[in-house]
């Protein structure tokens, strides 16, 4: 009878059994915007995490199908194909992170600036071919770029680009973005321990049972392929790093960046990255490229303004190795011991 069960339920309660269905952990994978997106979830049944998972998947989907400046048939590529001084309704999506990415061009002074397609064109290039862009193409992809030619209308939602050939590029806040509407998905099916990653961003919710937080390890200057030997440990936060240990090109000996400065359409030279913790991972991903770009010293002073933020600059120089942290990076949670690292080493992500 339904009774005696509540009754029964209620004693092994009070006598601490905890009769709640244990979760089991799941992980998925799938490739959209460019890098491999993972998903890892603590779930009751194998059917409840398959579905969520495939839910936050579809809507990665359609976000890459709506931001991708490799798809020509994107709403952001239709938009850059429009004649300038056209005003064009945008979607939901790409609004909000069309001006995400304009309120962090203003706050940088235009070292984060999603008009830098043109110059991110003319790099892509020359990561290929290894010969530096001629000059000339990148006095006009300059002339075609600035935060300042694009211009949003919230009432009617609408975009307006003031220059002929501008290309919008959001790769440096998009994947962010779509990790967090993922994780928003799992929410709503019910999973509350979850992680999405993207290749450098991730976003965490709740930990994995009996542990503190997620454990994620910062891939070394040197190397993505070696062993951290730096960890976060995080819940209901987010991170990201920025570098060039993987996107990167040597031309006369100099080494060039994936990551260009929009103020001087240059690639940034030099190795180095920035990881950077925010509240969501829109923050932490465009966070992570605009501080890049402005260096240490005034990368610092944009994540120290930032609420919830913290950063970790690694640069090597002259044959050794600088850091340099934010003043609320000594407040980021790390493990205590490589012991706890250890133990919990299959929710250990880098």
């Amino acid at each position: 009878m339904r009774w005696r069960t509540t009754v029964c339920s209620f004693l092994l309660l009070a006598c601490g059994f905890d009769i709640r269905p244990a979760l089991a952990r799941f992980e998925f994978s799938e490739s959209h915007m460019g890098t491999r997106f993972r998903i890892v979830v603590y779930s009751t049944t194998a059917r409840v995490a398959t579905l969520a998972s495939s839910a936050a998947f579809e809507r990665i989907g359609k976000l890459d199908a709506t931001m991708s400046d490799y798809r020509e048939t994107s709403e952001l590529m239709v938009l850059c194909k429009k004649p300038s001084g056209t005003r064009v309704s945008a979607s939901k999506d790409l609004f909000r992170v069309l001006e995400a990415g304009q309120a962090l061009a203003a706050r940088s002074d235009g070292a984060f600036d999603i008009t830098v397609g043109p110059l991110s064109r003319l790099w892509r290039r020359a990561r290929r071919t290894g010969a530096l862009p001629d000059s000339r193409d990148l006095a006009r992809a300059l002339d075609s770029s600035g935060y300042t030619k694009l211009r949003l209308d919230r009432s009617s939602r609408s975009v307006i680009l003031d220059k002929s050939g501008m290309l919008l590029d959001l790769g440096g806040i998009a994947k962010g973005f779509a990790a967090d509407e993922a994780m928003k998905i799992l929410k709503q099916h019910g999973i509350r321990r979850a992680l999405v990653a993207a290749g450098g961003d991730i976003v965490v919710s709740a930990p994995p049972p009996d542990a503190p937080g997620w454990i994620i390890g910062i891939a070394p200057l040197e190397s993505t392929e070696q062993q951290p030997t730096r960890y976060l440990r995080l819940r209901d936060r987010a991170v990201s790093t920025s570098g060039d240990a993987q996107q990167y090109v040597e031309i006369a000996g100099v080494r060039y960046s994936h990551i260009i400065d929009p103020r001087t359409g240059f690639a940034l030279t030099g190795h180095s990255s920035v990881t950077v913790v925010a509240n969501n991972c829109t923050t932490s991903d465009s966070l992570a490229t605009a501080a890049s770009v402005l260096g240490p010293s005034k990368g610092s002073r944009l994540i120290d303004s930032t609420a919830g933020a913290a950063a970790l600059f690694v640069q090597a120089t002259e044959g050794r190795t600088v850091t340099v942290e934010t003043n609320r990076w000594k407040g980021v949670p790390q493990p205590p011991s490589t012991e706890s690292i250890h133990s919990h080493r299959e929710n250990t992500l880098y």
